[in-house]
């Protein structure tokens, strides 16, 4: 997290759903389930809450689609080991891209840790913005919901829950490098056994 558990808390118990938004775009999941908490407790209206942090996760995910789109190579050079991705895994979503662009993105989206990753990797090779939007607005919405709901019924064990997703996170980025590692690695022996003597 770019703040602190305390100054989020801090940060939304005091400015709300003014906070709420940037804390949205930026800080992702444990900032939902913070919410869901707080709106159990009645600080917060849950429909409100859900309708904020759709929209401002909606605006971190299209930062990532335009900085990649925009940035392009230069970008992932540059910026790609923040987000779990780099010149081959690029590559590799390209191929994967072309074939099934929307299931992936909305994989991606769902599964936490590697999200950026397919968000910007969506930006380089261009994919259309509407089929980028739609496919992240379902997911968004779901897993903003999911969420929010857990953040309501177990939210006193947000510590707890912020350490799990930290877990998730690192297997995600693992599962995804051994995925494409393992897709990059299989075309190049194809590519060897298909190559005239």
């Amino acid at each position: 997290m770019f703040l602190s558990l305390n100054q989020a808390i801090s940060w939304l118990a005091t400015y709300k759903y003014f906070a709420l938004f940037p804390l949205a775009v930026i800080e992702g999941p444990i900032i939902t389930i913070i919410t869901g908490f707080f709106s159990s407790l009645g600080y917060i209206n849950f429909f409100a809450a859900y309708f904020v942090i759709t929209a401002g996760d909606l605006t971190g995910d299209i930062l990532y689609y335009l900085a990649g789109r925009y940035g392009g190579r230069k970008f992932i050079d540059r910026w790609g080991r923040f987000i779990g991705v780099g010149e081959r895994e690029v590559e590799a979503l390209e191929k994967q891209f072309d074939k099934r662009g929307s299931k992936l993105l909305f994989i991606g989206k769902l599964s936490h840790g590697v999200g950026g990753a397919f968000l910007a990797a969506a930006g380089v090779i261009k994919m259309p913005f509407i089929n980028f939007f739609f496919s992240n607005f379902l997911a968004t919405l779901l897993k903003s919901l999911a969420l929010l709901i857990v953040g309501y019924y177990f939210g006193q064990a947000f510590i707890t829950i912020n350490s799990f997703l930290e877990k998730i996170a690192l297997i995600s980025v693992a599962v995804t490098f051994l995925a494409v590692l393992g897709y990059f690695l299989y075309h190049r022996q194809q590519n060897k056994n298909n190559s005239p003597l």
